[in-house]
């Protein structure tokens, strides 16, 4: 029986991957670094690590790094003003799902991009609870979020399932003992999921995911 389901938020619930990809390229490429889709996947969306690495191992200053991170995020705020998209089926799959299970948002985001993205999304009326990277030491693919959120849901591991779309994701998850659905993004589609419970064309098969599992809980809202 499943009693709560833990959604990733960047790719998985809002079209951002790319945006923030976009902001970081423009930012490295001020110091003569070129960042390639393939060079973001494997730092970023496999390893969990910082693409200003390769700014640091190019000689680059740390105070200078430091600036141009400082810029990307500036940059990034600025695209996700924009407005973001929801991605496909997710607003229905929560509105199945909503009082049913706990729901809620795990991300390495932090709150000030959090909240920015989600200012016309609707989204967040549907969850129980939020943790962002602002919320604990260790970001994703360390399992410490995946952790916490299992502490505030009050569920065991057998109770959760994780929805998330890259390899860091997912390896936070397993780490965590959590079962994991993979939804990949077209950042993503080409990584390894090696782990995952079940890899989904779409998030509109996640119901149906559920019910294999045993279904809902049940809890009712209030």
């Amino acid at each position: 029986m499943i009693r709560a389901v833990f959604w990733d938020n960047d790719g998985v619930l809002v079209d951002t991957e790319r945006l923030y990809f976009q902001a970081t390229r423009e930012l490295l490429q001020r110091a003569d670094v070129t960042l390639t889709e393939e060079l973001f996947q494997q730092i970023s969306l496999r390893e969990g690590k910082s693409a200003f690495d390769l700014a640091e191992a190019k000689g680059v200053p740390p105070v200078e790094v430091e600036y141009l991170r400082t810029e990307r995020n500036r940059r990034y705020t600025e695209l996700l003003q924009g407005g973001v998209p929801v991605m496909d089926g997710v607003r229905e799959v929560l509105g199945l799902l909503q009082g049913k299970v706990t729901l809620a948002i795990v991300t390495n985001s932090h709150r000030t991009h959090f909240e920015t993205m989600h200012e016309a999304t609707g989204l967040l009326s549907f969850f129980d609870f939020i943790l962002t990277g602002d919320d604990y030491a260790l970001s994703k693919p360390d399992p410490e979020p995946y952790r916490l959120a299992m502490h505030r849901s009050g569920c065991r591991p057998h109770e959760c399932i994780v929805v998330e779309d890259s390899e860091r994701g997912l390896q936070a998850a397993l780490a965590a003992g959590l079962r994991c659905l993979v939804v990949p993004n077209g950042l993503t589609r080409g990584c390894t999921f090696r782990g995952a419970w079940r890899i989904l064309s779409s998030c509109r098969e996640i119901p149906g995911e559920i019910d294999r599992l045993g279904g809902m809980h049940g809890r009712q809202q209030g």
